[in-house]
C-alpha cells in the first residue's frame, strides 16, 4: 500500500459519503474475477478506482495483502476482504492443528461448545513424518491422501496406500523462505481418506457451503441458506485410487473429465440434496445431519477466534468443504479464503452473484444496517458472540443441550422478499 493514508471519502464525496449531488459515493478496488467486479461495479454510487491509495473497499487477493496491508494507513470506514492471518484456519496444516487444540480444551472445559471427531486424522507433512509411519504400519491397508498444505483445487493431491507411493514428493526439495541452507519436502498433509463417502447415483460428491465472518472479536459469522453438492463424473470405486476424476470433486478437475457437462452433471444445489435426502432417509436424520454441520462450522471458527488478528476493517467470505460419509456424517475438508467465483453453469453463476450481493449487503458501506439484524437477504446470523438460536424453536421444550443455531442452510431461500422489505425505507434504492 502506498503511505499516503486511505480516506474513505475523498474530497470528491465531500467526506459524508455523497457527491454535491447528495448520490452516495463509494470508491472500490478489484482485483478478483469478473463476477466480483460485475457486482461492485453495479452497486448504486460504487466507483472503480486502480491505486491503492483512494480506495474506501478493496476485494483483494491474499498477495496483495500479506504485502500491503497496513492497518495504521486506513481509516476507520474502510474495508477489505481478508483478515491478515486468515491461513490459521485456510491452511490445511495449521487447520488440523488448532482444531485438535480446540477439540482438548473443550473437552475439559465444559463452557466450550460441544465438539466431536469431525475432521479426519490428519499428520502434517514433514514435521509429523515418522509418527505417521507409525500410525500407518497400525492401520495396514487404509488409504490416505496427500494434499499440499497451501494449494486449492485439487492441485498436487494423490492417494495412496502403500508408503513408496510418497518417495516422490519425499524427494522433492523446496528452498525455505527463511534462507536456511537446509533443504525440505514441500509442507503436505497425510489425511485419512474417507473411504465409504455418501454416494448419489453411484458418485461422489462433496458440498461447498459459504460463511461469512465480519469480527474475530467478538465472534460474528453468518451462514449463506445456499451453496451446492459438487459430484463427480466416474462412479465410485476404491480399486482405482489413482483416478482423480473418481476420487476429486474439485470443478478444476471436474471439467477435464471426458463428457463432462456443467449445467447437467456438476453440481446440486443445497435445497435440491436436502429434498433428495429427505426422501431417502427419516426426516430427523437429515436435520440432525444439517445440525451437525453448524457444529462444525461454529467449532471451527471458535478454534481460531483467539489467534486470528481481528481487524474491524476486515471481513472474511470462507467457502467450507465437507463431505458425507455412508451413515450421514460429515467431515470437514478443508476452509478456502477466497471460495472461486468463477461460475460452472447458469445457475451457479446466479448464486455466486446473490451470494455476493448480500455479502455486500451484509458489509453496508452504504450504512443502512442497524446492526441488530438476524438475517440480510441469503444469510443468517448464526454466532454474535454466542449463539443466535431461531427464533421458530421451543427451546424449553427441546432442551439447552440442543443445539439449533439460527440456520436455515438448504432451506427456501426467499432473498428477494426479504431485500425488498430491508431496504424498502431507503428511497435511494
Amino acid at each position: 500500500m502506498s503511505k499516503e493514508k486511505i480516506s474513505l471519502y475523498t474530497t470528491s464525496c465531500d467526506g459524508d459519503k455523497s457527491n454535491d449531488k447528495g448520490e452516495l459515493c463509494v470508491f472500490y478496488k478489484c482485483e478478483k474475477d469478473s463476477l466480483v467486479k460485475e457486482v461492485l461495479g453495479k452497486r448504486p454510487g460504487w466507483t472503480e478506482v486502480n491505486n491503492d491509495y483512494e480506495w474506501d473497499f478493496h476485494w483483494c487477493n491474499v498477495t496483495w495483502l500479506r504485502k500491503k496491508f497496513v492497518h495504521s494507513q486506513m481509516k476507520k470506514n474502510a474495508r477489505i476482504n481478508h483478515f491478515p492471518n486468515n491461513y490459521e484456519l485456510t491452511m490445511k496444516n495449521l487447520m488440523a492443528r488448532n482444531l485438535r487444540k480446540y477439540q482438548k480444551m473443550s473437552s475439559k472445559d465444559s463452557s466450550c461448545l460441544g465438539v466431536y471427531d469431525f475432521f479426519p486424522e490428519t499428520f502434517q507433512m514433514p514435521i509429523d513424518y515418522h509418527l505417521f509411519v507409525e500410525h500407518f504400519k497400525r492401520c495396514p491397508g487404509s488409504i490416505w491422501i496427500m494434499k499440499p498444505a497451501a494449494s486449492s483445487q485439487g492441485k498436487g493431491i494423490f492417494l495412496f496406500k502403500d508408503l513408496k507411493d510418497i518417495m516422490n514428493w519425499k524427494k522433492t526439495r523446496v528452498t525455505p523462505k527463511e534462507g536456511r541452507e537446509e533443504l525440505k519436502p514441500p509442507v503436505y498433509v497425510a489425511q485419512r481418506y474417507i473411504e465409504d463417502p455418501y454416494l448419489i447415483n453411484g458418485r461422489k460428491f462433496d458440498l461447498r457451503i459459504y460463511v461469512l465472518v465480519t469480527s474475530f472479536t467478538p465472534l460474528k459469522a453468518w451462514l449463506y441458506r445456499d451453496g451446492f453438492a459438487r459430484l463427480s463424473g466416474p462412479r465410485f470405486f476404491l480399486n482405482s485410487i489413482h483416478d482423480k476424476f473418481v476420487h476429486l470433486t474439485n470443478v478444476a478437475i471436474q471439467k477435464k473429465a471426458p463428457g463432462y457437462d456443467g449445467d447437467k452433471l456438476g453440481k446440486w444445489n443445497l435445497q435440491q440434496l436436502r429434498r433428495y435426502l429427505t426422501a431417502k432417509h427419516h426426516r430427523t436424520d437429515v436435520e440432525m445431519l444439517f445440525k451437525m454441520i453448524d457444529n462444525i462450522i461454529i467449532s471451527s471458527l471458535l478454534s481460531v477466534q483467539n489467534i486470528i488478528i481481528n481487524d474491524r476493517h476486515c471481513f472474511e467470505l470462507y467457502g467450507y468443504d465437507i463431505l458425507l460419509d455412508q451413515y450421514l456424517k460429515p467431515w470437514l475438508i478443508e476452509v478456502n479464503a477466497s471460495p472461486s467465483m468463477t461460475p460452472s453453469s447458469q445457475d451457479d453463476q446466479l448464486l455466486k452473484y446473490r451470494l455476493l450481493e448480500d455479502t455486500l449487503n451484509i458489509i453496508d458501506m452504504e450504512g443502512r444496517l442497524s446492526g441488530s439484524e438476524k438475517r440480510v437477504g441469503g444469510f443468517d446470523l448464526i454466532w454474535d458472540d454466542g449463539l443466535v438460536f431461531r427464533e421458530d424453536v421451543d427451546m424449553d421444550r427441546l432442551g439447552m443441550s440442543t443445539i439449533i443455531a439460527n440456520s436455515h442452510l438448504g432451506c427456501v431461500n426467499d432473498r428477494e422478499n426479504h431485500i425488498y422489505k430491508l431496504w424498502k425505507p431507503f428511497s435511494y434504492l
